[in-house]
């Protein structure tokens, strides 16, 4: 069975018979369409308006830059990217960077030289202070870390958001050596959001400004 196949598979067992809803990863000609939508996720995200300083003209399009590079980073390094459907509507995303070091690698030749030209040396420098201090707070060693997820507007508080959990969740399966997924969460809706899908929070830090929770789905340990 293939990575495409086991994340739908495991979306399909909790859906009702008449919705039809599917995960799969993306491909490369989604990422424009997933970049739209995350950006539009996140345009009143508080760490992001502090990064790009929302007070400036060019705020949205160094929004848009930083969003694109950060997909096309993911791609690269090939890390997981999720993209929720609901028919040939594309729904939600969620972006998680894998237990290991490619990401990571790639993101300093490649992805921080693209940011600075796109976002200034200053956005690039908090985006790179933000990764930083929130890893640092997670109390694992060996973990993913759900960077972006988001549903599109029109669609939100009709349950999707758990089924695009659920598409993490199987990710976390395939990689029997992570001890879980962490998630910083900068708003009350979202500390609630993944409270209900079993993330604790682990530690309250700053990033700027802006105080929010880092927070832990472990994985569940075999008896």
């Amino acid at each position: 069975m293939s990575e495409t196949e086991s994340v739908e598979n495991s979306i399909d067992e909790n859906l009702d018979q008449n919705v039809n809803i599917r995960a799969t990863y993306l491909s490369a000609h989604e990422l424009k369409l997933a970049a739209s939508l995350l950006y539009q996720a996140y345009h009143d995200d508080p760490v992001f308006l502090e990064i790009f300083n929302s007070d400036k003209e060019d705020y949205e399009q160094r929004l848009r830059g930083a969003i694109r590079e950060e997909l096309n980073a993911f791609w690269q390094a090939k890390q997981p990217m999720i993209g929720l459907y609901l028919g040939e509507s594309m729904v939600g995303v969620a972006c998680i960077n894998s237990p290991d070091e490619t990401l990571a690698t790639d993101r300093f030749w490649h992805w921080r030289l693209k940011m600075l030209l796109n976002a200034g040396y200053f956005s690039t420098k908090q985006m790179m202070k933000k990764e930083q201090i929130v890893l640092a707070a997670v109390p694992l060693k060996v973990f993913h870390f759900l960077s972006f997820i988001a549903v599109h507007p029109l669609h939100q508080q009709h349950g999707f958001g758990h089924y695009l959990m659920a598409a993490v969740n199987t990710v976390l399966d395939e990689h029997p050596d992570s001890e879980g997924v962490a998630v910083y969460a900068t708003s009350e809706k979202f500390k609630e959001f993944f409270k209900h899908v079993d993330y604790q929070t682990v530690k309250e830090v700053s990033v700027g400004n802006v105080c929010g929770a880092v927070m832990v789905h472990y994985r569940d340990k075999v008896e």
